[in-house]
C-alpha cells in the first residue's frame, strides 16, 4: 500500500502551527464565541423561560449546553470550508503543479489535505469541549467515565466525516477555480445559508415548513443532532422544548453525513483528474 499522502498531511500540519496567526485564530475564535456570545445568549434565553414548568423526569439543560454543540458544528464547517483555501494559493504560486507532477496519486493530495483538516477540526472540537466544561456547560452531566468516552469518540467520528465533506467540497471548488476572490466568494455564499438554514444556535420547530424540510438535509443539522445526542443524552427540555433523539435518529445523521462526504469524495476526486495547471 503507498502512504505518499503522509507528506501531503505533514505538510499542512507544519503550516497550521508555524503560521502562528492561523493556528491561534483557529483556537480562540470558537473560544471567544462560547464566552462572550455563549454565556450573553444563554443567560437571557434563560431568563425568558424561567417561567416556563419544567417536564417531570426530564432534565433541563440551559442554552448555553444547547448551543455548544452547535458552536463545534459551525467551526468546524467554517475551518472545512475555507480549508480548501490552500490548494487556491498553491495553485497560483505554482506549487501545485509541482506536487500533481510528481509520483504522488492525485487521490493521495486529497486525502492527504482531508486527513489534516480532520486533525484541525478535532484539536479545536476538543478545545470547545474542553472550554465549555469550565464556563458550565454541562455536556455528559452525569454521565459514566465509559459513558463519556464512548461519546467523545461518537462526536469525534461524525465530526470526521463532516470535515471530510466539507474538505472535499472546498477542494473541488479551489482546484476548479482561478483567483481567491472568487473562491473567498462562493464560499461565504454557501456557509451562511448552511448556518442559519440548520439547528446550530437555535430550534427549528419555528422555521416555516419549507425551510425546516432544507434543514432536515442540511449536514449542520445532522451533526448538531448527532453531537446533542452524544452530549446532552436522548431525551432533554432547552427553552421550555421537549428534545427526544433515538438511535434511529443518529443513525440517519451517521447516514446522511457519510453519504455527503462520499458524494463529494467523488466530486473532488473527478475534478483533480481533470485538472491541468
Amino acid at each position: 500500500m503507498n502512504f505518499e499522502f503522509r507528506a501531503i498531511y505533514w505538510r499542512d500540519m507544519l503550516k497550521f502551527f508555524r503560521f502562528k496567526s492561523m493556528l491561534i485564530s483557529s483556537l480562540v475564535q470558537p473560544v471567544m464565541w462560547l464566552a462572550f456570545f455563549g454565556i450573553a445568549m444563554s443567560d437571557s434565553f434563560d431568563q425568558l423561560t424561567s417561567l416556563v414548568p419544567p417536564i417531570e423526569g426530564v432534565p433541563n439543560v440551559d442554552y448555553l449546553s444547547y448551543m455548544g454543540a452547535g458552536i463545534i458544528a459551525m467551526d468546524v464547517l467554517f475551518s472545512s470550508l475555507f480549508g480548501g483555501t490552500s490548494l487556491m494559493f498553491d495553485k497560483k504560486y505554482s506549487l501545485l503543479r509541482e506536487t500533481l507532477a510528481s509520483p504522488v496519486p492525485r487521490s493521495h493530495i486529497i486525502l492527504g489535505v482531508g486527513l489534516s483538516g480532520v486533525t484541525k477540526a478535532f484539536i479545536q472540537t476538543a478545545m470547545i469541549i474542553g472550554f465549555g466544561r469550565l464556563i458550565g456547560m454541562d455536556f455528559f452531566n452525569g454521565y459514566t467515565p465509559t459513558e463519556t468516552f464512548i461519546s467523545i469518540i461518537g462526536i469525534f467520528f461524525l465530526v470526521g466525516i463532516f470535515t471530510l465533506g466539507f474538505l472535499f467540497l472546498s477542494g473541488s471548488i479551489a482546484i476548479t477555480l482561478e483567483n481567491p476572490e472568487g473562491m473567498q466568494s462562493i464560499l461565504t455564499l454557501l456557509s451562511m445559508p448552511l448556518f442559519f438554514v440548520s439547528n446550530a444556535l437555535y430550534p427549528i420547530d419555528g422555521f416555516p415548513a419549507f425551510l425546516r424540510f432544507l434543514s432536515m438535509f442540511n449536514p449542520l443539522t445532522l451533526l448538531s443532532n448527532g453531537i446533542r445526542y452524544f452530549a446532552l443524552g436522548d431525551n432533554f427540555t432547552v427553552m421550555g422544548m421537549h428534545f427526544i433523539y433515538t438511535p434511529a435518529d443518529l443513525i440517519m445523521s451517521f447516514l446522511g453525513l457519510l453519504l455527503f462526504a462520499f458524494a463529494m469524495l467523488a466530486t473532488s476526486l473527478w475534478r483533480f483528474n481533470k485538472v491541468d495547471v
